[in-house]
């Protein structure tokens, strides 16, 4: 029997979806919601554009300000975290010999811009090796602070990793790091949504994360999000009318971000529609809804490993709504394909039409499988991922 709530998505039917951490999923009523505001954009863009938007994004900022607990006026939209990532170290001051501290759980596109940074000013960048398997959050913090050096002038740091599904403790790392003088860079791509997340009081120099993951946004919603003393150097990608406007009924922060050149800014005026859409899908609203996929994503990785064998490579208080499990090594030629992700994951997908990330990481041969709780998941679905591993692995 389908779970009743996987009626409010368009997900394909004949495929068991696990995979909800790599892009998200949109519902129906938020793609119509959508829909309503490209017919009303293109009715009379220049109306829209000229006359209309600044207040609709101040809406939209407002809503998901409150959601995430940050301080509005800190809060501009962006496409992606990858791209606020990016926004921040774009033109982040560095001299040859500083150096830049990430973790080996880092996201790779946004390791490979603090790369390029680095490559770009003669910087150095610093990883600490945060043990996975994993006892406890503990151990982040001992191998983020055995990293640091006095020449640490930055430190990208993954709120909720990508390749282990790990919530970090960011708060502890941030007042460490920020008190030591290092300004933060919290890469919270999977946190809104995911976790009761509260910006303001991580205190972090720099936020963004996506609304398109677990907020369930169209693709396109992020935020960037900075402390007081960090925004009058912030500046977008693209350099637009704001350089040099004149007005002062708005800060130069918005200027400058809220309009980049002509885009469909549609993704970021539905975010307050998908914050309202998810809350009223479970009784409870959003902590009920954190809850249970929390709870299912835990039931999931232990009905998994209960059929293939080992143990869960982290406490259950260190995952949100994503768990990875390890697997056995892949065997020799079974090389990864595309991104990082293993053949295993294809012949999932074209066998069994179960859509799952199997990762190598850090590297060949070693690899795991990561499972995602959404409210249209179920233990069925986890059931049927479990059968096929045991049978393919």
């Amino acid at each position: 029997m389908a779970n009743p709530l996987s009626k409010h998505w368009t997900l394909d039917p004949d495929f068991t979806f696990l995979n909800h951490g790599s892009f998200g999923a949109c519902p129906k009523v938020v793609l119509e919601a959508q829909a309503g505001l490209r017919a009303h954009l293109e009715a009379e863009p220049v109306r829209f554009f000229m006359r209309e938007l600044e207040e609709a994004l101040d809406h939209a900022r407002h809503a998901l300000a409150t959601f995430v607990k940050a301080d509005p006026e800190g809060m501009v939209f962006v496409r992606n975290a990858t791209e606020g990532v990016n926004t921040v170290l774009a033109r982040y001051p560095l001299k040859p010999g500083d150096a830049l501290l990430t973790t080996d759980h880092a996201y790779a596109a946004c390791k490979n811009a603090l790369d390029d940074l680095a490559e770009r000013t003669g910087a150095e960048v610093i990883v600490a090796k945060v043990p996975f398997p994993i006892k406890g959050a503990y151990q982040v913090v001992e191998a983020i602070e055995a990293a640091v050096t006095p020449r640490v002038k930055l430190a990208l740091l993954d709120h909720i990793t990508s390749p282990t599904g790990l919530v970090f403790p960011i708060p502890e790392i941030v007042q460490k790091l920020e008190g030591h003088g290092i300004a933060c860079l919290v890469d919270g791509a999977h946190a809104p949504g995911m976790i009761d997340l509260d910006v303001n009081a991580i205190g972090a120099s720099y936020y963004t994360g996506n609304c398109h993951k677990w907020l369930c946004a169209p693709k396109g919603a992020a935020f960037l999000w900075a402390r007081a003393d960090k925004r009058a150097t912030l500046r977008p990608l693209s350099i637009s009318h704001g350089a040099n406007s004149t007005r002062t009924d708005r800060s130069k922060l918005r200027l400058e971000f809220d309009f980049t050149g002509t885009h469909d800014p549609t993704a970021h005026l539905c975010v307050p529609v998908a914050i309202d859409a998810i809350a009223a899908m479970v009784p409870g609203g959003w902590p009920a809804v954190r809850a249970h996929n929390h709870a299912l994503v835990i039931a999931g990785r232990d009905m998994i490993i209960a059929g293939i064998g080992g143990e869960a490579p982290a406490p259950d208080e260190m995952l949100g709504s994503l768990a990875t499990i390890m697997l056995p090594d892949a065997k020799p030629g079974d090389e990864p394909g595309k991104f990082i992700f293993q053949p295993l994951g294809d012949r999932l997908y074209h066998q069994h039409k179960i859509e799952v990330p199997v990762i190598s990481w850090p590297h060949p041969p070693r690899r795991q499988v990561r499972i995602a709780a959404q409210l249209y998941n179920d233990l069925a679905g986890y059931g049927r991922l479990r059968d096929a591993l045991v049978s393919g692995l």
